[in-house]
């Protein structure tokens, strides 16, 4: 791979049928992604889907032991779905077995994923935020005295995280709002792969405005957009899609030379970051991005 002011990250192997997970495969891929110098790999959260998905906390341990130099992420945990205090563990303790190797994602997810979890829907925005800055103090306090609306700590948790004060943490959404949060809360946005080149130009434009006038640095803050792509074939990924989202036209399909061009525009609307998920074919498309496309990026 090339040398270019965007770097490239590309999606762990996630969706296993039961009993089809290959360690071996699996570690050899992580070496091959390692050795072709991207930036890092990425989970995302999936626990109640008829789609196959295997747990991202689970399979970036996995990843963190398997490697040396990636770093490893997850974009996102729907994080109401969880109890900070455990999640905040998690993360700070593998934040410590990879040696500081870690990349946090947060998005608030959709209202109607709330009732399986025995969340409930009032004040589900206020308890998204609450739950990021308990996390952070649980990072970053020698002693946690937090007094929320839905969370009272007064605790320690140790060990700290590795990285500090703590790990990047990305804030993903669709909204304005949601990027107004990410300016506010976090040190990064990331696209969502739902949303289309088109859409992440004018999130880009939206959040530009409002890390000004916030009185935020944009080089000191991450732009980074998840893009589902497939060199050389189109039916599979797009099918896939449309089970997800309803439509395909959210990915980057065909010859190389075609991906080049969605991806370059990705690039040009503004993301410093782009996490390649082809979804299908791992070890193969990662092959043919890594030599026929990224190269000319």
């Amino acid at each position: 791979m090339t040398e270019t002011t965007t770097r490239f990250a590309i999606s762990l192997p996630q969706q296993v049928r039961d009993g089809a997970f290959d360690p071996g495969a699996f570690r050899a891929y992580l070496r091959r992604v390692e050795d072709l110098g991207f930036h890092s790999v990425w989970t995302r959260e999936g626990t109640l889907s008829p789609i196959p998905t295997l747990g991202p906390i689970e399979v970036m341990t996995y990843a963190a032991a398997a490697t040396e130099r990636l770093r490893i992420g997850c974009a996102v945990f729907v994080s109401v779905l969880h109890n900070p205090l455990h999640l905040a563990k998690s993360l700070s303790t593998l934040d410590q077995l990879s040696q500081g190797r870690l990349e946090v994602g947060f998005g608030l997810g959709a209202a109607d994923m709330l009732a399986p979890f025995g969340v409930p829907p009032e004040g589900r925005v206020t308890r998204f935020v609450e739950g990021i800055e308990l996390m952070k103090a649980c990072w970053t306090e020698p002693k946690v005295a937090f007094h929320g609306r839905f969370w009272q700590v007064e605790a320690a948790m140790e060990p700290k995280t590795y990285q500090k004060p703590h790990p990047p943490v990305w804030i993903g959404g669709h909204q304005p709002a949601a990027i107004r949060r990410a300016v506010r809360h976090g040190d990064g946005f990331v696209g969502a792969g739902g949303a289309t080149t088109a859409a992440f130009a004018e999130q880009v434009r939206t959040l530009r405005a409002e890390l000004e006038q916030a009185g935020r640095d944009p080089a000191r803050f991450g732009v980074a957009k998840r893009v589902y792509v497939s060199v050389g074939t189109e039916g599979r990924i797009e099918e896939q899609l449309r089970r997800m989202y309803g439509g395909a036209d959210v990915a980057v399909t065909g010859p190389p030379e075609a991906c080049v061009r969605g991806l370059r525009e990705v690039v040009d609307a503004g993301a410093g970051l782009v996490l390649l998920d082809p979804m299908f074919d791992e070890p193969e498309q990662l092959e043919r991005l890594a030599t026929e496309v990224l190269p000319e990026l």
